[in-house]
């Protein structure tokens, strides 16, 4: 039997403390959850286990853009991530599955995820950047962000990591700010996402724990959902002063659309830092 073929994309989102979109070149993407979208259902087996294979679901969707958007329209703020099932020429989403082992939901659910480590970040696409950096790669530097920073008092470390290594993870489909999708519609389909993917994964106590650390996140909900935030920003104006350096390019609108936005200590002198690198490379030119 041949293994369902998955694959991922990603784009990045706003902060939920603002009030829509970011002008970021980065923000989240989100797949149509609409019953009218559905075109078809088709179920595949995995072929990982070697015990009954389980069964999953797919419901092919078209695209809803919104008013007056196309499906050539790019992602607004370049940063983010487009995690999306494709069944041919649709996006597509898992829907549910029948009970299987431990190993095998497991197995399902990091083969549902490895087009993270491929998938490439599209807001560096849409600059011309060639062989710009993953989905995968984005989280695993914040997550290393959190792993580095001293002890600040009231702040869990280990629940930093955990949370910059699934705050991407739920991120579907292609959507930008001039879609029109209001920000409460984009995060209840991103909690659509998360439950299936988490059903892939069986349930249980670590589904729901990687539920409880995204909403987390996405409600910018404690001190440790304030200091990744920043993180997000911190890796994202540093990859784009790497890109700069790398390309020869100017990528001011990075750094515009985060100046002025971050809620942390460590976030602001981070930020200062990459940003007096950056003036003292341009000063130099």
């Amino acid at each position: 039997m041949a293994a369902a073929n998955l694959s991922l994309s990603h784009s990045s989102y706003s902060s939920p403390s603002s009030t829509c979109y970011s002008s970021s070149p980065f923000h989240r993407c989100l797949l149509p959850r609409s019953p009218l979208t559905f075109l078809s259902r088709k179920s595949l087996r995995f072929g990982f286990c070697s015990e009954t294979p389980r069964i999953l679901t797919f419901r092919s969707q078209v695209r809803n853009l919104g008013p007056g958007a196309s499906s050539s329209d790019s992602n607004g703020d370049g940063f983010g991530s487009n995690l999306s099932m494709n069944l041919g020429e649709n996006d597509a989403s898992i829907a549910s599955s029948v009970s299987a082992s431990p190993a095998c939901s497991a197995i399902d659910f990091l083969t549902l995820c490895h087009r993270l480590k491929t998938t490439k970040r599209k807001g560096w696409l849409n600059h011309g950047i060639k062989g710009p950096e993953s989905i995968a790669d984005h989280m695993y530097r914040m997550a290393l962000m959190a792993l580095i920073i001293g002890d600040l008092p009231g702040v869990n470390r280990e629940r930093c990591i955990k949370i910059a290594i699934v705050h991407d993870i739920a991120e579907v489909g292609d959507i930008t700010p001039s879609d029109g999708v209001p920000k409460k519609e984009k995060s209840r389909r991103e909690q659509a996402a998360l439950d299936e993917m988490c059903e892939v994964l069986g349930g249980g106590l670590r589904a729901e724990e990687i539920k409880e650390l995204w909403a987390e996140y996405e409600n910018n909900a404690s001190l440790e959902a304030n200091l990744v935030k920043d993180f997000d920003k911190v890796e994202m104006i540093l990859q784009a002063l790497e890109y700069e350096m790398e390309h020869g390019k100017v990528l001011d609108e990075f750094f515009l659309s985060t100046a002025g936005k971050f809620q942390t200590e460590v976030g602001k002198k981070w930020a200062a830092e990459i940003t007096r690198r950056r003036n003292s490379r341009l000063g130099n030119r």
